[in-house]
């Protein structure tokens, strides 16, 4: 369903709503006003709320198979412990790729940013079923393969200790060869996937991977993808491998830009935050597995008051243990309310709404295409149910989705002005199906600490004073 018209729908004007027909021709956004000719197949709006799709823009698709199970316990000694699970296969990439793909179209998002673990020895496989996944579903991926050159134990500052740390299994050259053939095979923007440079971060990338990243971006036009100082453990960590902030350090590198969006963002002084305005970089929110991982509360009010674009994430589903974009959101919005005593500066419902929407669209530098209710941008749209209990009383609309807790309202979603959800049910694949092959595939399993972990706890214990 290409071409379409919307008819007798709420949708949010500049302080009000208004009530309008939207018509979609071609997958594009052709026609906003009341009362239009139908043009292709007639919907029925009455009731319900348009909203542009939100984006997922940082997660991890792999972590569905160990949610609910990771131990308590902050990013590093977590990130040991996960590391310690036993490997993927491809069958789990594409079955928790589908998961996350439902979940986020669910709760709101037409497009997901996938910071993919990727097999080793089957990095291009893994990125192929990801995206087969995605396609098969019809969300818009942005697939960005997470890579490193540096072991695990890089990661902790080393303190007054000196560190021997393995060498990490794949070369620099050769893990930038993997993500250039990567974008070769399957970087197809209009087709709906998009591939990423996606360097972990500062405390497991040396400079020469952030380098052959930036070539690689400034070749084929791609975006960029890392986590940043997520934990205070990485900003001790950046004082000890540059002796500067890791913001000064990936300034002076070129690695900020606006085609780039940064995860988390927790540990950053002002003069940080006046580089990511300057440069135009994109901070994602990820307030759940901040929070589940102890790693602090992003100072999110102050680079929306610097100018800093920011938009929300879930992270992964074993350090968020959901793939709830509209809990994200809502979380990541009125958690600041206690960090910042002048209201004047607390996000409003329609602010989130727009973070979540036209921030994670100009975080991937396609907001000229994506993020609004604009004609000629492409019909990523979502329809919420007005008439589902917990979107009730009929208050404020936008207030109720971003402040409330709700539940089953998607009542249809398009991507590309393709439908992938009527009425509540999904068009494109069999989530009944879905649901049973990922009971099939887990079991019920305890946690056990390793030797591998208990070494790491011991020396993070003693490098953050613990």
């Amino acid at each position: 369903m290409l071409s379409f018209t919307i008819q007798n729908v709420l949708i949010a004007t500049a302080d009000d709503y208004a009530t309008v027909d939207v018509q979609v021709v071609d997958g594009k956004i052709t026609a906003i006003a009341p009362n239009l000719q139908i043009i292709g197949t007639a919907i029925d709006g009455k009731n319900k709320l348009l909203l542009p799709g939100f984006f997922n823009a940082h997660t991890h698709s792999s972590e569905m198979w160990q949610r609910g199970i990771m131990s308590v316990l902050p990013l590093e000694l977590w990130l040991a412990e996960l590391y310690d699970f036993a490997p993927l296969d491809t069958e789990q990439v594409y079955l928790s790729a589908l998961g996350t793909a439902v979940e986020t179209l669910l709760s709101g998002g037409t497009s997901v940013v996938d910071h993919l673990v990727l097999i080793p020895g089957l990095e291009l496989e893994t990125i192929a079923i990801a995206i087969r996944a995605y396609t098969q579903v019809g969300i818009r991926a942005f697939i960005a393969p997470l890579i490193q050159d540096e072991s695990l134990t890089a990661g902790i500052p080393s303190g007054e200790s000196t560190q021997n740390h393995q060498p990490y299994f794949r070369s620099t050259a050769a893990t930038l060869e993997i993500i250039e053939e990567a974008v070769r095979k399957f970087h197809r923007p209009d087709e709906g996937v998009s591939i990423l440079v996606a360097p972990t971060g500062i405390q497991l990338c040396t400079d020469a991977l952030f380098a052959g990243c930036i070539e690689l971006s400034d070749r084929y036009n791609l975006s960029r993808h890392s986590h940043l100082l997520e934990t205070r453990a990485q900003e001790k960590l950046a004082q000890e491998k540059y002796g500067c902030t890791a913001v000064e350090h990936l300034k002076r590198i070129g690695y900020l830009s606006n085609k780039t969006s940064l995860a988390h963002c927790v540990w950053l002084n002002d003069t940080d935050i006046a580089i990511l305005a300057e440069t135009q970089s994109t901070v994602v929110h990820n307030p759940l597995s901040n929070l589940r991982l102890g790693s602090g509360i992003a100072p999110i009010l102050k680079y929306r008051q610097a100018g800093v674009n920011v938009t929300f994430g879930c992270d992964g589903a074993s350090s968020n243990d959901s793939q709830d974009l509209l809990e994200a959101i809502k979380i990541g919005s009125i958690l600041h309310n206690v960090t910042d005593l002048d209201y004047q500066h607390w996000i409003t419902p329609r602010q989130s709404v727009e973070m979540a929407s036209l921030g994670g669209a100009k975080g991937l530098n396609v907001d000229d295409k994506l993020g609004s209710l604009t004609v000629g941008k492409q019909a990523d749209l979502v329809l919420y149910d007005l008439t589902n209990l917990s979107l009730l009383p009929r208050t404020d609309p936008i207030g109720l989705l971003v402040l409330g807790r709700p539940s089953n309202v998607v009542h249809s979603a398009w991507v590309n002005g393709k439908q992938i959800i009527n009425n509540g049910k999904f068009t494109t694949i069999n989530v009944d199906e879905l649901r049973q092959e990922l009971f099939n595939r887990s079991q019920w399993e305890t946690k056990r600490k390793s030797e591998t972990v208990a070494q790491i706890e011991a020396h993070y214990r003693k490098v953050m004073g613990l």
